[in-house]
């Protein structure tokens, strides 16, 4: 087998591999056995012949080294890295990149990136072997390199800031073997490191200028071809029409000349033509050699010497084409990260370029700043929440069904009837009650609380109500629900009231981290999202500015001036009747806005698509059954409209249950033609009609068109 051409020219390490035999290996001076060839043994060899290499020379310790280097991501970690080892050729570097990049050395095909390219600490192997891709070869090399007598340098940027990593990595080098050393590279570099960084970046900067430089010859010399052949052509052109004319003309001037003339003034001509022809072609030629030559010339010349800008010299580290660390990875342990202490089994630690203190405030200082700017990847909803938010849910269901309730006159009826039954049912009872302990008295005083509450009261004053001293919020005092007036955009802005309440205090308690109480706007969708399963978007509320939703959502969420983070104005054991009169305040006042003509307090919500053909039928357009006001028979108007001047619908959920039509353009179906039920289908034993079905939004009720449902 041929060498490969990237190998030849280097040192070849032969390597032989065995297993369960005993390797003798015999360097000479002679053969043990009679070679059929003429050859000199290793033993043999002159001395310029062979370099012996003498034992490796460890520190006062007296022992190999081994060093971990600690620094944070993005500030020269990899950087310092390679430095030591190009000053310490003496060390051997552990590390997943190392691997790689003797894997590239030893000829192995590493595929094209596709997909995430990995970090320079946990690069993506990407060759194509499993032995090398699930890093099988990293936990061997992890398991042979303690064995060895060695000085090594162990740059694994996560696992050195981690404590319980670092504590790991150091059980594979026992003390009694090696000198374990950490080193912390944390602060203000060094002036040589800083120098260092500056050249690297100048380098890169005048490679950038140099090849812009080559690109704008490339480009102006494709520009001059580009003339050039226009110019030719046009020439060209101007050859032929003058050469067609002159024929022309010749052929007028010929009808007296003689043939003979003719044919040699004809033939003339095409030779001229010929010989412009060729003369042009070889013009071309010599242009084209003169424009390669000055390509040549302008790309052998570099752009001129580029300079550090005064920002670029205040530049401590440079930016490398991956990431140190996963932006992920990162989010999941920054806030473990700790400095190394003698205590864990360190032999020496030693500050790099920054003192002890001063380290130890950066790292506290730089994990704080993550801690406000980076989302907790690992936080899970806890057991507190689930339990509050299926309480909401239950709640809201049947707030929801209240309302849509109280806009039915039938069943509004109904239920006002069944109260009052209930209310004279228990009246009854406390009076038997009274009556058979002997209390008299006590009854008599009690038919005359009843002739009291019986007497006509004062009408309840709706518009100047206190929403805020009402005690009970499904009867403020007539029959009517606090949020009898509802529309959807209201139902809308109290779940995100309450949702975003009880978010930001569940987030509190379920991380657990007086660092961290809550978090800032760019991750209230990935919350949102972790906590209700659902997305969260500023579209369906018809705004683009966080801060306009807070001012439709005051008193209940706000965002704190000095660091950014949404905040709960509510307490944790805040009722959830306090945010039902917190929304009907807002949409009190909304109201008065828009009846004094101010429409920017107009609600424009964007609406879920309606669920089913029955919930496209639209308001006003039943078959007169149960649950709907009939063909075109306007809803009872709302007093505190929300965004459409009436009553609006309930959401498709509620659908069953006949709400009124919204007034001002709330109906979905106005324009289209009446429905035109079809014959009615005979019944066969299977099939009966089921009685008393709901239309939804008022699209038939019981017997209606549009309403009538079947049981099989």
């Amino acid at each position: 087998m041929p060498l490969p051409e990237e190998l030849k020219g280097k040192p070849l390490f032969p390597t032989i591999t065995y297993k369960n035999v005993s390797l003798d290996v015999n360097f000479g001076p002679t053969a043990r056995v009679p070679l059929p060839f003429a050859c000199h043994m290793l033993g043999g060899a002159a001395a310029a012949d062979v370099e012996i290499s003498k034992p490796q020379q460890f520190g006062k310790s007296g022992k190999p080294e081994v060093v971990f280097p600690l620094g944070l991501p993005e500030q020269g970690y990899f950087d310092w890295v390679d430095d030591f080892v190009a000053k310490n050729p003496g060390y051997t570097e552990l590390s997943d990149r190392k691997l790689i990049e003797w894997a590239r050395k030893s000829g192995v095909w590493q595929q094209r990136n596709q997909g995430v390219p990995g970090t320079n600490d946990k690069p993506e192997p990407r060759f194509g072997l499993p032995g090398l891709d699930d890093w099988s070869v990293s936990k061997v090399m992890w398991a042979i390199a303690p064995t060895l007598q060695r000085n090594f340098i162990v740059p694994e940027l996560k696992s050195n800031l981690v404590p319980s990593e670092r504590q790991e990595s150091l059980l594979r080098y026992q003390g009694q073997d090696y000198h374990r050393k950490a080193v912390v590279l944390m602060g203000e570099p060094t002036k040589d490191f800083k120098e260092r960084v500056h050249a690297g970046l100048l380098a890169e900067k005048q490679a950038k200028a140099d090849a812009e430089h080559k690109k704008k010859a490339q480009e102006e010399n494709r520009k001059q071809m580009l003339e050039l052949r226009k110019t030719k052509a046009e020439e060209a052109k101007k050859a032929r029409e003058a050469a067609a004319a002159k024929k022309a003309e010749g052929a007028a001037d010929a009808e007296g000349a003689e043939q003979g003339e003719a044919g040699t003034e004809q033939t003339e001509g095409e030779e001229a033509k010929a010989k412009d022809e060729e003369t042009g072609e070889a013009e071309v030629e010599e242009t084209k050699a003169e424009a390669a030559e000055g390509e040549d010339a302008k790309m052998e010349e570099t752009a001129a010497p580029v300079e550090l800008t005064e920002e670029e010299k205040k530049q401590c580290f440079r930016k490398t084409q991956l990431l140190d660390l996963a932006e992920k990875e990162l989010a999941k342990s920054y806030a473990s990260f700790a400095l190394p202490a003698k205590a864990e089994g360190f032999d020496e630690i030693s500050f790099a370029w920054s003192k002890e203190a001063d380290c130890s405030k950066l790292l506290k200082d730089w994990v704080m700043e993550k801690k406000l700017t980076q989302r907790a990847e690992d936080l899970q909803p806890g057991a507190g929440f689930k339990e509050q938010y299926a309480i909401w849910q239950k709640t809201l269901s049947e707030w929801r069904k209240a309302h849509a309730d109280h806009k039915d006159p039938a069943r509004r009826k109904a239920a006002e009837t069944k109260k009052a039954e209930a209310a004279k049912q228990k009246r009854e009872e406390d009076k038997k009650a009274l009556i058979e302990a002997g209390d008299e008295e006590g009854a008599k005083a009690l038919d005359a609380k009843l002739e009291t509450e019986a007497e006509p009261v004062e009408e309840l004053d709706v518009e100047n109500l206190d929403v805020f001293a009402v005690e009970n919020i499904m009867d403020i005092g007539n029959g009517d629900a606090l949020f009898a007036d509802f529309a959807y955009e209201d139902w809308v802005l109290l779940s995100t009231r309450y949702e975003l309440h009880l978010l930001l205090h569940s987030f509190k308690k379920d991380l657990n981290d007086p660092d961290r109480l809550s978090f800032g706007l760019k991750h209230l969708s990935y919350y949102y999202n972790k906590y209700y399963k659902k997305n969260w978007s500023m579209q369906q509320f018809g705004i683009k500015e966080f801060d306009d939703l807070v001012e439709l959502l005051k008193d209940s969420v706000s965002l704190d001036s000095a660091s950014g983070h949404l905040k709960a104005d509510q307490a944790e054991d805040a009722t959830l009747d306090s945010f039902m009169k917190l929304t009907e305040d807002n949409r009190r006042e909304r109201q008065r806005r828009i009846e004094a003509g101010d429409e920017t307090a107009r609600l424009k919500f964007s609406r879920p698509a309606p669920a089913g053909k029955q919930g496209d039928k639209g308001y006003g357009k039943g078959g007169g059954g149960k649950g709907s006001y009939g063909k075109g028979a306007p809803a009872p108007p709302g007093r505190y409209a929300g965004a459409g001047g009436g009553a609006a619908a309930p959401p498709p959920r509620y659908a069953g249950y006949g709400a009124p039509a919204p007034q001002g353009g709330g109906s979905y179906a106005a324009q289209k033609r009446p429905y035109s039920p079809g014959p009615p289908p005979a019944y066969g034993a299977s099939k009966q009609p089921r009685a008393g079905g709901y239309g939804a939004y008022g699209g038939g009720g019981a017997g209606g068109p549009a309403g009538g449902a079947y049981r099989r």
